[in-house]
């Protein structure tokens, strides 16, 4: 957790392969899963922010076999800074409208932006 403004950059850019100038928001955490670090592209400059937790852990989502990243929908990444254990969350199937006609899977995941969204091979669909 002692990386700053570069060295997320770099994380986001080389182990992650995604641009940290998308718009997109990177969350990091460290091995003890009490602190973690959000990095965001905002148009203008990058923003760190940071949050140490008193007492406990997150309870860090496992990204699939063969990644390196986890993409989260914004209710998830809020339910995940609140304390919530997503491996006992689950998504109800319900309608999920298109924003700004942009492609938007059945996961409501927003796949007009290619840069960072894992694509789904041929074999797995």
């Amino acid at each position: 957790m002692r990386k700053g403004f570069e060295g997320l950059y770099g994380l986001v850019r080389d182990r992650l392969q995604c641009s940290p100038l998308s718009g997109h928001v990177f969350l990091f955490c460290n091995g003890a899963r009490n602190r973690l670090k959000l990095l965001v592209w905002d148009g203008s400059g990058l923003w760190i922010c940071a949050k140490k937790l008193s007492r406990g852990r997150f309870r860090w989502p496992q990204p699939q076999a063969g990644e390196v990243k986890v993409v989260l929908s914004h209710e998830e990444l809020a339910m995940l800074l609140g304390g919530i254990d997503l491996t006992q969350a689950r998504r109800r199937a319900w309608y999920r409208s298109q924003l700004d006609n942009d492609e938007v899977d059945s996961e409501g995941v927003n796949t007009a932006q290619k840069d960072c969204i894992p694509q789904l091979s041929s074999a797995s669909k």
